[in-house]
Parts: C-alpha cells; sequence; structure tokens
C-alpha cells in the first residue's frame, strides 16, 4: 500500500484508565484497536457495500448485505469490543465513553431503524472467568474514573480474599502508607444481537461508537527523535504501520525544525481500526469505501492505502472493488498542540 500524507491532533473527550505507573509512559494514551461486524462463517450471505468514515470524534460504518439463497437466514452479529487488561498496571487507556459498560457509545440501525442489542461483558484470568467474583465483591467489571475507588472500601476480610483468588494484587503503599492494589482481570466485552437477512433483499446494517484516541504529547517522528539510534526500530514501526514517506516527515520538520526539545509543542494522535474482522460472509467486499475526515486543514494525517483522493481541505476517499482487507487500518494525526 502506498502512504497517505495530507496536511494531522484534535480536540477529544476520553476518560483514560490508568495504572497507578502512567507517568512511565511518557504522559501518553493508548487508543483503542476496534473493528466491524462479525458473525458466523456463512456461504449465503455476501457484502454488497462498505462505507468506512472515521472522524477524530466518530466511527461510522455502513454494510449492505445480500442473502443469496432462497430462503431467511438468520445469523448471530457479533461487535466485538477491544479486550482491556487491567492487570498492567503500566496501562494508559483512551476510553471514549463513560459508561463502563458500553465504553465506546455503540449504536446501530437496520435499515435505518435504531436497533436493541445485548451486551456481554466478563472477567477472566487465563481461561477463568471470575465475573461472579467480581461483581460478588461488590466491584464493577470494568471501573471507570471514581469507580476504582470501591477498592479502598472493602473490608479487609474481603480485600484478602481477592488477593488469594487473584483478582487484586499488591502494589506497594500510597504516600500515606496504606496498601495499593492493581486489578488482575482481563475485561472482555461484546455486543450481539439475532439478525435475519430475507432472501433476494438489501439489508443495510450501520452503526457508529465514539473514536479512540491514543495521544502523545510529542512525537518520535520530529527530526531530532527519529535521528537517535535507539529510536530507530520505534522510527521503522511507524514508516511501516502508518506508511509515512519523506514528504510527510518534510511537513512535520517545517513546523519543528530540528531542536532537541518539543519547541514546536507538536502532538501526536493515533486511530486503530481492525479491519480483518470482515472476512465471515460470502466473497470480498464488492465495493468498499473508506473516507478519513481528520477534522482541520492543518494537521498532519498518514495512512496506508490505495488510491487515495482528497475531497475537500479534511476529508478523504479510498475505495477498491471486490476488497478483502490484508491488513488492520492505522491512522496518524500530528499538530501543533491545540
Amino acid at each position: 500500500m502506498t502512504g497517505v500524507h495530507l496536511c494531522g491532533a484534535l480536540g477529544f473527550a476520553a476518560l483514560v484508565l490508568c495504572g497507578p505507573s502512567s507517568a512511565a509512559a511518557n504522559d501518553s494514551s493508548v487508543e483503542l484497536s476496534i473493528g466491524g461486524l462479525t458473525f458466523t462463517r456463512n456461504t449465503d450471505v455476501s457484502m454488497e457495500s462498505e462505507t468506512l468514515t472515521i472522524t477524530p470524534e466518530t466511527v461510522t460504518v455502513r454494510y449492505q448485505f445480500l442473502n443469496q439463497s432462497p430462503n431467511p437466514v438468520t445469523l448471530t452479529v457479533g461487535f466485538p469490543l477491544p479486550d482491556i487488561d487491567l492487570s498492567d498496571p503500566d496501562a494508559n487507556l483512551a476510553i471514549p465513553a463513560a459508561d463502563p459498560v458500553n465504553f465506546v457509545g455503540f449504536r446501530t440501525t437496520v435499515n435505518g431503524a435504531p436497533v436493541s442489542f445485548d451486551i456481554r461483558q466478563r472477567a477472566v484470568i487465563g481461561d477463568k472467568d471470575v465475573t461472579d467474583a467480581v461483581r460478588g465483591a461488590g466491584l464493577p467489571v470494568l471501573p471507570l474514573g471514581e469507580q476504582a475507588e470501591r477498592i479502598k472500601a472493602l473490608p479487609a476480610q474481603t480485600r484478602d480474599r481477592l488477593v488469594d483468588q487473584g483478582l487484586l494484587v499488591p502494589s506497594g503503599t500510597d504516600d500515606r502508607g496504606a496498601q495499593r492494589y492493581d486489578l488482575g482481570w482481563t475485561v472482555k466485552t461484546s455486543v450481539l444481537r439475532q439478525q435475519t437477512f430475507p432472501p433476494g433483499q438489501p439489508v443495510t446494517v450501520e452503526h457508529r461508537y465514539r473514536t479512540s484516541v491514543g495521544i502523545s504529547f510529542d512525537t518520535v517522528l520530529r527530526k531530532a527523535v527519529r535521528e537517535q539510534e535507539a529510536m530507530a526500530a520505534e522510527f521503522r514501526r511507524y514508516r511501516a504501520e502508518y506508511c509515512v514517506t519523506d514528504f510527510f516527515l518534510r511537513g512535520i520538520d517545517r513546523r519543528a525544525g530540528a531542536h532537541d526539545e518539543n519547541v514546536a509543542r507538536l502532538q501526536e494522535r493515533r486511530i486503530s481500526y481492525v479491519l480483518r474482522t470482515g472476512a465471515n460472509w460470502a466473497g470480498p467486499i464488492k465495493n468498499f469505501r473508506l473516507v478519513v475526515d481528520k477534522g482541520k486543514a492543518d494537521r498532519l494525517v498518514s495512512f496506508c492505502g490505495e488510491n487515495v483522493k482528497r475531497l475537500t481541505p479534511t476529508t478523504f476517499e479510498m475505495t477498491a472493488k471486490n476488497f478483502t482487507p490484508q491488513r488492520d487500518l492505522k491512522i496518524l494525526l500530528i499538530a501543533v498542540s491545540e
């Protein structure tokens, strides 16, 4: 794929799920890699088209499916949310919505009408489901913000039991000498519903959710950083994952110069979309369209794509016929601190 390097930081509202050592992550937050619909592989239902629109605020995906068989086909349609490993004390994740269950603000419509769905959320340690133990202790499966403070209110006997079960892990003491704990489980969440595809009739499914945007208050692509020997591997990774070109780097250099310090106050934002979940239907996506909107014309944006064209000063389009995703989509936006 070729690199798209067009003139991308953005404002975004996100909760950040932080471990106690978040400062060690250079004040960065990590974007969640979220994708599209999945369902049990079926040779009768084809994807006629997919339009994926990504902005710093919202991801919208519109599908048109066609049941090519003479009979109705009912499938369990899933929208997997990313796993969240609470046992990683250095995790600093950009959680875009305050709801601890629907933490990306997921919504869906079928043929233009809103539909209901079930959200299933579990706490696991390895292969063991520990959801009942977590909820039985009065803790949320995904503690966001002040909910994490519930650990301090637990009776000592309950905390000791949770430590024995591996649900709580002692992690030193706070500045008052009180014992601190890390959480020991991984959160698994999925949105599920039953969808019937009538024979020979197109069905349009659209879902949207709030974008998870990772942020760093500097960028490895600044000249003074990328030329350091210690950053060589990271620089190569950026080159490959975001298809960063020399033209894109020159755009950064015009803003930042060669200063050792980030005097230009450049920030980077990252958006990740799991394209490869879209491979459970009959054949490739007949008509695929990607629209990336960077929001402001003075932002730099880079991502991998073929035959990308500019639609407006902030939006870019890629189209493809008979498209089979071979890699996930990663979008890099860089601009002066806003």
